[in-house]
Formats: C-alpha cells, structure tokens, sequence
C-alpha cells in the first residue's frame, strides 16, 4: 500500500460491509479506520484490515488540522457515486 493514504476514498472487500464506501481517517500498522459520515461518523470509525479494502485513487481529500467533518465526508461520497454513474449510464 502506499505510505500516506489517509484521506483516500476506499471500498470495502470482506465482511458484512463488502461494497461499501468509506473515507479513510487514520492509519495505525496494519489497520485503518474509515467512515461514511452516517452510519460510520468520525467519533465511531469502523476498523479495518488494510488487505481488505480496495483504494480509489481517483479521490482525495485532504488531511485537516482539526480532524474530518462527516458532512465533507458525505459530500465527498455523494460526488463520487454521481460521477461513477454518469460514466456508465
């Protein structure tokens, strides 16, 4: 994986969230905690193992100072999910 990749838009691979799209918050060693600023907000961020998500390279947003905001965190999810589905219709 790459060095920093806290920020990036990422899918899920495995478990009971497979398909799902997250932002990643924090990295700590082999894991990563992400959200979807609704279900998974940044107060409760859900664990993942790195070997079980797919990175979206496409998508970025930047590390803020003061940690990350569900709503940008949802936004951000929502323009991406309008724009995949304007490239396939």
């Amino acid at each position: 994986m790459e060095e920093n990749i806290v920020g990036m838009l990422a899918t899920s691979k495995a478990g009971h969230d497979k398909d799902s799209l997250y932002v990643i918050i924090r990295e700590d060693g082999e894991y990563i905690y992400v959200a979807d600023g609704r279900v998974r907000t940044t107060e409760r961020p859900k664990r993942k193992n790195k070997k079980h998500i797919q990175l979206i390279k496409k998508k970025r947003l930047p590390e803020p100072e003061n940690g990350f905001d569900n709503l940008e965190i949802k936004r951000i999810i929502k323009e991406y999910r309008r724009e995949r589905e304007e490239r396939n219709v």
